[in-house]
């Protein structure tokens, strides 16, 4: 740790400017760690932080700050960075996923003389403009009427068992999107979207509908009154699953000035939502499905042909959306497509993970029970964390892939993180993890870039429990923003 000036030539430097900026140097140096952060724990909160350059010149130095950092707790979606890391290292930043359209049975005529199979690829971004293009190629293919079902395939992995409360009882209710089942062949990350839009007059009804389709693929129970110009817009969604199948109950208004807003609730099944979406298109596109859909999670015959295939973004693209948006849904899916087996479930994803990060020399223990850290049982250390950011570091070919799927509090699309001076802002590269039952957790990670320019890279998990009182992650970045800000400016 140093403090350096520079002194233009010509300049004269008053004694009494070099003594403040020398005592302005001391004060940040001795405050140059977690002194800050650390204040939690009077509170009960476990710590576990650790901030460290990376440059081989740091040599003993290198540690900057530390508050047991060898301590197990759970990091949230700070998950999503060892999966990210893991995802890279296996697959590359180029790789895509691919879901395709196949069938064992001949095309005589324009007729599928058999089922005609999807067969999900374990794409985690797949959307309704994929399966319309995979439609549209199997139109061109010249098949226009299918004889017997539409199957979609789910052998890589789902339905997916339900490790948290919020995913076992979103099968059969659910008021967000991030609870959606997990499924090789899930399409819309899990979820339904619905538009609500103003009706032209103030007391009828909103109009509202599925955002990707003119077809009722589901029920959708209206209950939002458009109200006068300006009367402020409330809604409030819930997906029910009942007799009827997947139902949308819509409440709350809308004014009349108001512009349409999609609204997203986790479907009851993810395969069965994504046969549903394929087979209104089908119908849409002039092509004929005699029998009704189904689900599977067999594997299609070897004899099965290709007919229609679309390919994922590239995993580089992909992370970007996992990590800015820290999408759950998008997060499990992936981490699913590590394991080689059929039929995966969770813990095996965590698993491949885990195995990835025991093949870093120092890291220590880690425990995954998702890829997502939609749950408080995943555990790992500050320590821990850093080992493999610094790794993903020195992976030239990775590492810009890695590091962009970290959001600048500056510029990031999470506006919570906005906050700090220009430094943290500026000089920070996060990613965030929150959860608030059974207990919060709110923990931190990523690289920053010192004042000469050097790196290093930070991680900070702070554990709450049945007793601490609810934590706001004011009371987290504000002290770290400060604490960072410190190590930044003294090196």
């Amino acid at each position: 740790m140093g403090c350096f000036f520079t002194v233009k030539r010509r300049q004269r430097w008053s004694l009494v400017t070099g003594i403040a900026t020398l005592a302005l140097c001391a004060s940040t140096s001795l405050f140059a760690d977690f002194n800050r952060l650390g204040q939690l724990q009077n509170k009960g909160f476990s710590i576990s932080a650790e901030a460290r350059l990376l440059d081989a010149d740091a040599g003993a130095n290198a540690l900057l700050g530390s508050i047991t950092p060898d301590r197990q707790l759970s990091p949230a979606s700070v998950t999503k960075a060892y999966l990210s890391a893991a995802a890279l290292n296996r697959f590359g930043p180029q790789h895509r996923f691919t879901s395709q359209l196949v069938s064992s049975a001949d095309i005589e005529n324009g007729v599928l003389r058999g089922d005609l199979v999807f067969e999900g690829g374990g794409d985690p971004g797949l959307t309704t403009e994929n399966l319309w293009r995979l439609v549209q190629r199997l139109h061109l293919a010249g098949v226009r009427e299918v004889e017997g079902a539409l199957v979609v395939s789910q052998w890589r992995f789902g339905s997916v068992d339900c490790i948290t409360t919020d995913r076992c009882d979103a099968l059969t209710r659910v008021a967000n999107a991030y609870s959606a089942p997990l499924s090789s062949a899930g399409v819309n990350f899990g979820s339904w979207c619905v538009n609500v839009a103003p009706a032209a007059t103030a007391g009828e009804s909103a109009q509202v509908g599925l955002c990707d389709s003119q077809t009722s693929l589901i029920t959708i129970d209206n209950q939002v009154v458009t109200r006068p110009a300006n009367s402020g817009t409330e809604i409030s969604a819930e997906r029910i699953t009942d007799a009827r199948g997947d139902v949308m109950r819509l409440t709350g208004q809308i004014s009349t000035n108001a512009t349409a807003r999609d609204v997203y609730r986790g479907a009851g099944d993810a395969a069965e939502t994504t046969a549903q979406v394929l087979m209104g298109m089908l119908n849409q596109a002039g092509i004929q499905v005699r029998e009704p859909w189904r689900v599977s999670t067999s594997q299609p015959p070897s004899s099965a042909q290709r007919l229609a295939a679309v390919d994922s973004q590239p995993l580089q693209e992909l992370l970007l959306r996992i990590m800015n948006y820290s999408n759950n849904y998008m997060a499990d899916v992936l981490a699913l497509d590590l394991v080689d087996t059929p039929q995966a479930q969770l813990r095996q994803a965590g698993l491949a993970i885990e195995t990835y990060a025991q093949n870093l020399p120092g890291h220590g223990p880690l425990t995954l029970y998702s890829g997502s850290g939609l749950t408080t049982e995943n555990r790992t250390s500050a320590l821990g964390i850093n080992v493999m950011l610094e790794d993903m570091f020195h992976q030239s070919s990775l590492f810009p892939s890695f590091v962009a799927s970290f959001q600048s509090p500056a510029n990031g699309v999470m506006r919570f993180i906005r906050r700090g001076s220009s430094t943290f802002q500026n000089n920070v590269m996060i990613k965030t993890g929150t959860l608030n039952q059974p207990f919060a957790v709110r923990a931190s990670a990523g690289y920053f870039r010192t004042a000469q320019g050097r790196w290093g890279v930070f991680s900070v998990m702070v554990n709450g429990n049945s007793s601490t009182p609810y934590l706001s992650w004011s009371e987290v970045l504000d002290p770290l923003s400060l604490d960072l800000e410190a190590m930044i400016l003294a090196n």
